[in-house]
């Protein structure tokens, strides 16, 4: 499109008024400047637009022409803009989150729950997936928000803390009675038991297997498993011991069914947030961090 869209904008208003005078007050520019636009737009076009008399102007053949498409174009942009307005008004708008199975039903479903009562008009799209592909995602700009361990290399991502988590050790007492009668009483756990632990792919196998190796701990005999869930389905019926996150034990612990193995040196806390880019947010991201907020 060669010519300024300002100009066919005044084509368009005069072509629907039929008047230079009747525009001009539409748009709020004055006669002569019209008349300028609508003949420079000429000029460029190389056609007649309007026959001029006392009563104002009328579209020349070429000018109806042009007067359909400018309409078409003019009704599509009104179209949008009124679609816009109503993204605003009613919070319409796409969320794409990504997270792991554990931490989005643990620690994410709450979150959206009452995210979800006070936008109803938001899209929630969830990639449930591993830590590493969400923050890969969030970089390559195809996630707008993730819920991760906070990473110990940010890169160019935001982040919003949420709560601290432990990885600690557990079995049932069963599990250890059993173990010490075969092994004797001052049998190394890590030595002759059965470790369960999430696979080599998972963010928090690679935290642990880094406390592991620091703290000079070789686990024998290790039985790997792909989700914190089935870990504690696992060692709950006395399969071995697993290290899981504390808090998504709690009450196995409290109420006697699974103990903690007590370490010489903790394994250490991390953070669980939200990560998203610093800029660029759609209205619907800006909703959720304000939300967080």
């Amino acid at each position: 499109m060669d010519q300024n869209l300002s100009q066919y904008k005044i084509f368009y208003e005069v072509a629907k008024a039929g008047n230079i005078s009747k525009a001009a007050k539409e748009l709020y520019i004055s006669q002569p400047a019209i008349s300028k636009a609508i003949s420079k737009l000429e000029d460029s076009l190389q056609v007649t637009l309007f026959t001029r008399s006392s009563r104002g102007v009328q579209l020349t053949p070429e000018g109806e022409l042009l007067f359909k498409h400018t309409q078409e174009a003019f009704q599509v942009l009104d179209q949008g803009e009124q679609e816009l307005k109503r993204i605003k008004e009613l919070n319409i708008g796409q969320l794409r989150i990504g997270v792991s199975n554990t931490l989005c039903k643990y620690i994410l479903l709450p979150y959206l729950k009452n995210f979800i009562e006070q936008y109803p008009h938001i899209k929630i799209m969830i990639e449930s997936q591993a830590t590493a592909k969400t923050i890969a995602m969030l970089e390559q700009h195809t996630l707008d928000v993730g819920l991760i361990a906070e990473p110990s290399l940010r890169s160019d991502l935001s982040f919003i803390p949420v709560m601290d988590i432990r990885d600690i050790f557990v079995s049932t007492r069963q599990y250890l009675h059993h173990l010490y009668q075969r092994e004797g009483a001052g049998a190394d756990l890590f030595a002759c038991g059965n470790i369960m632990l999430l696979d080599q792919n998972n963010m928090t196998r690679h935290h642990v297997d880094e406390y592991l190796k620091e703290t000079h701990i070789e686990p024998k005999q290790i039985l790997e498993v792909t989700t914190m869930d089935l870990l504690i389905e696992f060692v709950k019926i006395g399969l071995g011991a697993a290290c899981v996150i504390k808090e998504l034990v709690q009450k196995e612990l409290e109420s006697g069914r699974l103990v903690e193995i007590p370490m010489e040196v903790p394994i250490p806390k991390r953070t669980i947030g939200f990560a998203f880019r610093p800029i660029n947010h759609s209205m619907a991201l800006k909703t959720f961090l304000e939300f967080l907020y």
